[in-house]
C-alpha cells in the first residue's frame, strides 16, 4: 500500500453546487468581453450541464440595460494543500485530480525522478485502484522562465516520467493514458514571483470520476 499524501492543512472546501443565475452582465461590444481562453486544460473541465433559468422570474432583479449571462453550475469541490503547497488534491463531483510540485519530484531543470517521488506517485496509484479509473490524464507544466520551446519539451519529459513510474504500478487494471506536456500554459499562480512559479512547475495527475 502506498502511503497517503499528506494533508497538513486543509486551505479550502468549497460546497459550492450554486447556480450563477442571477450573474448579470451589461451589453458591450464583443471585443471588450473578457478572454474565454480556458483556464484548465482540455478534458479536466466540469462536465455537469447548467440549470434552466427563467429570465423572466419576478425575483430576479437587475439594472437597467442588462442581460442575464450564461448560467453556470459549480460543482462542489475539495482542495487540500499540503503546508508549502508542494502537493495539492482537488476533487470535484466529476474529477479527481493531484498536483505535485516539480521540486518534489525532480531536479532543478530535470526529468529524473528523485527517489522521494516513487512513494508519491505510489499514493496516486492506490487512489487509482480504489476508484476504479481507467482513464488517466498526465500533464506536465513549466513557469515562463526560459523558452517557451524549451517549457513544452521538459513538461512532456516530466509527465513521460511520472508515467513510467505510475503504468507498472496499475499494470493488472485496464487503464489507458493520455500523456501532454503543456509548458507555461495554463499558469495557477503569478509567473512575477518565485512562489508563483514554483507552483506553476507541477506535473498533475487526474481522473474522470464518474460522478
Amino acid at each position: 500500500m502506498g502511503t497517503p499524501i499528506p494533508a497538513r492543512r486543509p486551505v479550502a472546501t468549497l460546497l459550492a453546487a450554486l447556480v450563477l443565475a442571477t450573474a448579470v452582465q451589461l451589453t458591450v461590444p464583443p471585443a471588450a468581453r473578457a478572454d474565454e481562453t480556458p483556464s484548465v486544460p482540455p478534458g479536466t473541465e466540469s462536465t455537469v450541464p447548467p440549470p434552466e433559468v427563467d429570465p423572466t422570474a419576478p425575483g430576479l432583479k437587475m439594472r437597467d440595460g442588462a442581460t442575464l449571462a450564461g448560467a453556470k453550475v459549480l460543482p462542489i469541490v475539495s482542495i487540500v494543500e499540503s503546508q508549502g503547497g508542494e502537493e495539492r488534491r482537488e476533487e470535484t463531483s466529476t474529477n479527481l485530480k493531484f498536483a505535485l510540485q516539480a521540486e518534489v519530484l525532480f531536479g532543478k531543470d530535470s526529468a529524473k525522478l528523485t527517489p522521494e517521488a516513487n512513494s508519491r506517485i505510489a499514493a496516486i496509484a492506490e487512489e487509482i485502484k480504489k476508484r476504479n479509473a481507467s482513464k488517466i490524464r498526465i500533464f506536465g507544466f513549466t513557469d515562463d522562465l526560459g523558452s517557451s520551446v524549451h517549457g513544452d519539451v521538459l513538461s512532456k519529459q516530466r509527465a513521460d516520467a511520472v508515467h513510467g513510474v505510475l503504468s507498472p504500478m496499475l499494470a493488472s487494471s485496464n487503464v489507458t493514458y493520455e500523456i501532454r506536456g503543456y509548458g507555461e500554459q495554463y499558469a495557477i499562480a503569478d509567473n512575477s514571483t518565485e512562489e508563483g512559479r514554483r507552483k506553476n512547475r507541477r506535473v498533475e495527475v487526474s481522473f474522470p470520476t464518474g460522478g
